[in-house]
């Protein structure tokens, strides 16, 4: 076997985490179980999981566990889901309020069956987080909504602090990686939210997949010209043997120099590294 081939099976030493353990993680994994709740850091098995657990924050994952659709680097559920459960805005907005948080960050599977896309049970969420939790800052990391501007419009009225979309992957990949999204769709959606008076526009992708320098640099390139704000840049981990094999498992010093790119581009705020994840260290980003 090519020393390549070697890289990309095995995973080097920066990708390797603690296992999560302490009295905030135990805390938090009560809390989410006893009010049957949803997370991206679980659903997604995020390497992050017992670092901001630890911190006292979570990414709540609304709307069930089950999603319309199937991207191929995913680990949540795809299927069809349960219809929406009218009382977990507000067992988000307690369970929130009990882990004593300040800046909350909120998700949701796709939910192409609904006829509003699941918009009208964000903003009721939103709606209640607020309510119970006065002064809290919140981040939405929101689907593309078919790309709707009255559908749309309903996350822009409630106004968070930082609503994020993901592209995810580069353009020359997407249809391979996400399948029923649009690469040019997720950047309308960033553009329509800025010129509609959202303050902060967020995106991430996932190196690992086959990109080339180029790919990524087009990509960051159209993310500041929709006028993004903040950007993440992580490795793509294979959640399942079902999903994406990693193509390659990207070096520290590689997601430094595309830090430093990103910034020279002109992005309020940057994260890059193997295990950075869409809403690793959120709270720095409405600062």
């Amino acid at each position: 076997m090519s020393e390549k081939n070697l890289l990309r099976r095995r995973k080097p030493q920066w990708l390797k985490v603690k296992l999560p353990s302490g009295e905030n993680f135990r805390k938090i994994r009560s809390i989410v179980r006893e009010n049957n709740l949803h997370t991206i850091c679980t659903s997604g098995t995020c390497p992050n999981m017992g670092e901001c657990w630890v911190e006292g924050t979570a990414t709540f994952m609304i709307l069930g566990n089950v999603c319309t659709r199937s991207c191929k680097f995913c680990n949540v559920t795809t299927g069809r889901p349960l219809p929406p459960d009218p009382a977990e805005p507000l067992k988000v907005a307690r369970a929130i309020r009990t882990m004593g948080i300040r800046h909350a960050v909120l998700t949701s599977v796709d939910r192409d069956d609904l006829s509003d896309l699941g918009a009208g049970h964000w903003a009721e969420t939103i709606r209640q987080v607020r309510r119970l939790n006065p002064g809290i800052t919140m981040e939405t990391l929101i689907p593309d909504f078919q790309g709707k501007p009255e559908i749309l419009d309903i996350i822009v009225r409630e106004a968070p602090e930082v609503v994020s979309h993901n592209l995810e992957t580069v353009r020359r990949l997407t249809r391979r990686v996400r399948i029923q999204a649009k690469y040019d769709r997720s950047l309308f959606v960033l553009e329509y939210l800025k010129k509609q008076g959202i303050r902060r526009t967020k995106s991430g992708i996932m190196l690992g997949l086959g990109e080339t320098d180029a790919d990524i640099i087009e990509t960051l390139e159209d993310l500041r010209r929709v006028d993004v704000d903040i950007v993440t840049i992580g490795q793509y981990l294979q959640p399942n043997p079902n999903l994406l094999p990693v193509q390659e498992y990207v070096p520290p010093e590689r997601f430094a120099r595309y830090e430093k790119i990103a910034r020279d581009m002109g992005f309020r705020h940057v994260e890059s590294g193997p295990l950075v994840r869409s809403s690793y260290h959120a709270h720095k980003h409405v600062e």
